[in-house]
Formats: structure tokens, C-alpha cells, sequence
């Protein structure tokens, strides 16, 4: 007599879980990866191997590693659009002062990571303390890093890096496949922020200030300190993102970064982030870096000419902030 009161709670807690599975940010997605590896598994024969995942990979590290910036950003109802910038700053600085043997290697890597995370924490105190709108300030930030990045460089490739500077592009076999030390490392970033995000309280402050800076200020955050702290942590993804950028293509290349900005603001979208700020996560920036690193890669298998994937996945952030759109207004 006793068990037979288990069945009707169980039989209502099967479909809650599958509702609350079904809400999350990152299953539309989730799903969207899924057929659309399906779709080019079926559509080409050199999709569906390992070595062609691992390539993906690498295509979309850097990206994505972007992206794990980005998204703190767009949580608090702000965005980036100096990442590339400081990125490819980021990046001819530590190639140049390396090659140059102006300073270890080591010292080099230090350096352009402390350069890009104080151009982080410039554009947070511009945000919070004048105040202006980060559209504004990473605008015009986007341009003096521009400017700096190619006077510093004098418009030069640099080459001949020290191995601590491409160590990231080596790769260890994993099975049949050749996986880079860099690919692991910007899996690393994710879960760490991922966990960060969503088990800790700085996590829960970030989540707070997006939804309302206000309200958030009212219980007790500091949202001035946590703003400014938020875009200098950004900065320093952004500084990994530069060094991983390096590694994998072994030369400091003042051109790099021009539109790596608005691939990272894409992830950021396709990965159900939401652009008003307070929703959205890193995992879903992952997985939205890899919807974009997978329809450009079976869409290039496939022969199709690079000017329709850049059409294909514009059209694509145009559902996704539609979705969001019209999920925010159901929800209201």
C-alpha cells in the first residue's frame, strides 16, 4: 500500500524536469549543433571524423575564448566591441617584445596580458565612473587599440616567436587524432567560468547587475567595483585569447582581429545570451561558437563559397535575438 504512492509523484516530477530542461538558455542551441552536425554528416563523408572535430576546434578557440569575455559583458546588459582590437594588440606586443628578446618570453606573455586586461579596466571605468554607454566607449576604444596595434608594429608581420609563445599550437595525439595544448585550454576557460557563474556568489552579483543595476545596489552589491572588475577580467580573457591567437598561427600579425569583435558578439547571441543583459551562459557561448565553427566548415566541405556562410550565420544572429525578443516578451 505504501508504494503505490510514489507513481503519481514521480509521473509529476518527469514532466517538470523536462519542461525546466527544455526553458534552459542553451537547448534551442544545443539542438541547432546537433542537427546541423547531423545534417553535414550526411552531406559529406570528411564531416564526421576526428581529425575534422579537432580542426574545428582550433578554428574556434580563439573566438570563443573571446567569446568567455564577451559574454561576462553582455551579462551585465553591456558589450565589447574592442575585443579584437585588444586582442590583436595583445598579441603583436608579446610577438614583438619576444622576438625582439627585449624581454623573456615569460616576461612578454605577462606583459601583453597586463596590457590587454588595463585596456579592460580603462573601458570599466569609463562605463562607470563618467558614466558613458559601452557601445560608445569599446567603439572608440576599438580604434585606438586599432591605431596602436599597427604603430606599434609598423605594419609588420613579426616571426621567428620562441617556442614559449607557440607552445599552445603543439599538439599530443589523442586516439587517431592530434588535439592542440591551446584546444584544451580554451575548454579549461569555459568550465572555470562556467563553474565561477553559476556556484559562486561574485556569479550571482554578475547576474544580479544584469537584471537590474539597481536593484542590485539596493541589496547590498557593489556594482560600481564589480562593473569595473568585470571589464578588466574581460580584458584578460582577451589577453589569453591573444596568446592562443599566436600560438596557433606562430607570427604577430597586425591584421588579425578585424571582425573577431562581431564573430564574438555572434557566439555570444547563437548561444542563448541574452543581449539585455541577466540571462545566457558560457556554455552556451561555447556552444554557439561551435554552431559557427561547424556550418563553416561543412558549408566550405560542401563547396559553398565563404560569402554564403558569412550570409548564413547573419541570418542565423538574426533568429537567435528574435527568440530572445519574443521569449522576453512571453515572459513579461
Amino acid at each position: 500500500m505504501a508504494t503505490t504512492t510514489t507513481a503519481p509523484y514521480a509521473d509529476i516530477r518527469q514532466p517538470a524536469l523536462a519542461r525546466r530542461l527544455l526553458s534552459a538558455p542553451t537547448a534551442g542551441p544545443l539542438a541547432a549543433l546537433v542537427l546541423a552536425c547531423a545534417f553535414f554528416s550526411l552531406s559529406t563523408d570528411q564531416f564526421l571524423s576526428g581529425g575534422n572535430f579537432s580542426l574545428i576546434i582550433q578554428q574556434v578557440m580563439v573566438v570563443g575564448t573571446l567569446a568567455v569575455g564577451q559574454t561576462l559583458i553582455i551579462l551585465t546588459a553591456g558589450i565589447d566591441l574592442s575585443c579584437g582590437a585588444v586582442m590583436a594588440f595583445g598579441s603583436i606586443l608579446m610577438a614583438r617584445l619576444a622576438a625582439d628578446g627585449t624581454v623573456p618570453p615569460l616576461v612578454a606573455i605577462a606583459l601583453g596580458l597586463a596590457v590587454c586586461a588595463g585596456f579592460g579596466l580603462v573601458n570599466g571605468l569609463l562605463v562607470q565612473l563618467i558614466p558613458l554607454p559601452p557601445f560608445i566607449v569599446t567603439l572608440g576604444m576599438l580604434n585606438v587599440a586599432f591605431a596602436l596595434t599597427h604603430i606599434y608594429s609598423d605594419e609588420q608581420t613579426v616571426s621567428n616567436l620562441p617556442g614559449a609563445l607557440t607552445f599552445l599550437g603543439e599538439t599530443f595525439p589523442l586516439g587517431d587524432t592530434d588535439v592542440t595544448y591551446g584546444s584544451l585550454l580554451a575548454l579549461a576557460l569555459f568550465a572555470v567560468f562556467a563553474y565561477v557563474l553559476s556556484s559562486t556568489a561574485w556569479g550571482r552579483h554578475v547576474y544580479a547587475l544584469g537584471n537590474s543595476q539597481e536593484s542590485a545596489r539596493l541589496n547590498g552589491i557593489r556594482t560600481g567595483r564589480l562593473t569595473v572588475g568585470i571589464y578588466a577580467l574581460a580584458g584578460l580573457v582577451y589577453g589569453l585569447a591573444a596568446l592562443l591567437l599566436v600560438s596557433r598561427t606562430g607570427v604577430g600579425d597586425p591584421q588579425t582581429g578585424q571582425t573577431d569583435n562581431l564573430d564574438s558578439i555572434t557566439a555570444v547571441v547563437l548561444g542563448g545570451t541574452s543581449l539585455f543583459g541577466g540571462r545566457g551562459s558560457v556554455l552556451g557561448s561555447l556552444i554557439g561558437a561551435l554552431i559557427v565553427g561547424v556550418f563553416r566548415n561543412g558549408l566550405q566541405l560542401m563547396g559553398v563559397a565563404s560569402i554564403y556562410q558569412t550570409l548564413i550565420t547573419g541570418v542565423l544572429v538574426i533568429l537567435a535575438v528574435t527568440i530572445d525578443q519574443i521569449s522576453r516578451k512571453r515572459a513579461r
